[in-house]
């Protein structure tokens, strides 16, 4: 993870936000870690199959299991 200091962040902000590696960025003041930057999880360009091989469906999801009659007087 890239570490700079926080005078050097506040000059470059713009520019090293640009190029804002997945790990982020540690901010230091007198060599002491003081912040961390980041990047913001994008959302996938699409949501129809954002999840497939994410989850597992297990059993029948057409049916509740229970048995009815339709015609039956309550």
């Amino acid at each position: 993870m890239k570490t700079i200091g926080a005078a050097k962040f506040k000059a470059q902000c713009l520019a090293l936000l640009d190029d804002l590696s997945p790990e982020g960025i540690v901010i230091t003041k007198h060599g002491k870690p003081v912040a961390r930057v980041l990047p913001f999880p994008q959302r996938p360009e699409r949501m129809i199959g954002a999840l497939r091989d994410k989850i597992t469906v297990r059993g029948d999801t057409l049916t509740t299991g229970e048995s009815w009659d339709a015609d039956a007087q309550s």
